[in-house]
């Protein structure tokens, strides 16, 4: 299937490593030219270094997402770089496990600052150079707790929630534009940060029974997912296959989440 996505350029968050760095080979590999950040400056180096490999345009700087200078700095510098952008994709973000009654306001406050302020800033910052162009899209990964809450997650599943309620009405104010903005939703799928949830719970079983057992009891697939299976859905919502979908909410969950 021809995506036409060559040429185009593209922005991820958290782009070093887990979903973001899948994102951004799927994005390179269909021949978008692509800015990535991330906190880790050595992290970075390496995925930008490999993702350039190919011929295409990469440029990398750190950036702290919940600081709104970098964020601004990154987006400029970035476009400069490119040549412009066409899509950014909202991937920055931590779990930050906890319920009620162990979150103090600390937590709250850096969970959405790393998850829904981010969105807002980069959005805010893109938003003029995509008009210039006529048009873009962004792409929030969200998660399925914003649909289907966990209270041993609740600042995720609160959060979350407000996430796709900014795509949905973000959606709905840059339509006219032909500026398209779309939720992706993981449910349980091996990164880096689920990897230090069972180290922090469970490390004296496997990882690869700890992921079975909460597979096994959340996932009708019965599996956790990979990175490549949600970038697969993200590089879609980006191309020219999908512009007629906007405002939309698409799980990546093998089935996770009991609601209709």
């Amino acid at each position: 299937m021809e995506l036409g996505l060559r040429d185009k350029k593209a922005i991820v968050t958290g782009g070093s490593k887990g979903l973001g760095r899948a994102i951004a080979e799927e994005l390179v590999r269909e021949g978008a030219d692509v800015a990535i950040c991330a906190r880790g400056e050595e992290d970075l180096t390496a995925a930008a270094e490999e993702l350039g490999s190919g011929g295409r345009t990469v440029y990398s700087q750190a950036c702290d997402v919940t600081d709104p200078e970098q964020v601004t700095d990154f987006v400029a510098r970035s476009t400069e770089a490119l040549g412009g952008i066409d899509i950014l994709v909202n991937n920055a973000g931590r779990a930050h496990p906890g319920d009620f009654e162990t979150l103090d306001d600390g937590d709250w406050q850096a969970d959405l600052d790393v998850k829904l302020f981010s969105m807002i800033r980069c959005s805010r910052a893109v938003v003029p150079y995509m008009r210039a162009r006529g048009g873009g899209r962004i792409i929030n990964i969200n998660a399925v707790y914003g649909r289907y809450p966990d209270p041993t997650f609740f600042a995720t599943s609160v959060n979350r929630a407000a996430c796709l309620s900014f795509t949905k009405t973000l959606a709905m104010q840059l339509a006219p534009e032909n500026i398209l903005v779309n939720s992706v939703n993981p449910g349980f799928v091996v990164t880096p940060q689920w990897k230090n949830i069972h180290r922090r719970r469970a490390p004296e079983i496997s990882e690869e029974e700890f992921f079975g057992r909460m597979a096994g009891t959340e996932v009708p697939l019965g599996r956790f997912g990979r990175p490549d299976e949600v970038a697969g859905v993200v590089v879609f919502l980006a191309s020219d296959r999908a512009t007629y979908i906007t405002g939309a909410s698409v799980d990546v969950a093998g089935g996770m989440g009991k609601y209709v």
